[in-house]
């Protein structure tokens, strides 16, 4: 077994599982980037927001709810839900409403309550924007 999974790495077979993947529900990506990458039985969620949507323009509850509906259609196009939320990095440019977005968190996570990383960052790439998160799945 440990021969086995010593060759796996050594002969690179290990990253050729990697899937870069984007999700036409969410629309074009314009930028170098995808979606997500699936590799072995994990998925990362790229950092996405609301930017492009109705939320665009709204407080941060609204956008992280856009958000959360983002990532349940990528996790749901996979054939799972947010049982399988292993870890979330949450990027916001302020903590003024972070009272709204607990709700919003605990809403969407339910008794799945994942590893997390909140940071406060000076903007994200439009002034509108008030937060973007990134996520990791097990599949």
């Amino acid at each position: 077994m440990v021969r086995s999974l010593f060759a796996h790495f050594q002969n690179g077979s290990y990253m050729n599982n990697v899937l870069r993947k984007n999700y036409p529900e969410l629309g074009e990506v314009k930028a170098p980037y995808v979606h997500a990458v699936k590799h072995g039985g994990t998925l990362y969620i790229s950092g996405l927001t609301a930017f492009g949507t109705v939320a665009q323009h709204k407080g941060i509850a609204e956008q992280a709810e856009e958000i959360f509906c983002q990532i349940r259609k990528i996790i749901s196009a996979e054939g799972s839900d947010f049982s399988a939320l292993i870890k979330v990095t949450i990027f916001i440019t302020s903590f003024k409403e972070i009272d709204e977005l607990r709700k919003v968190l605990y809403r969407n996570y339910g008794d799945h309550l994942p590893a997390s990383s909140l940071v406060e960052v000076s903007r994200l790439f439009s002034p509108d924007l008030s937060i973007e998160i990134e996520a990791i799945f097990g599949l």
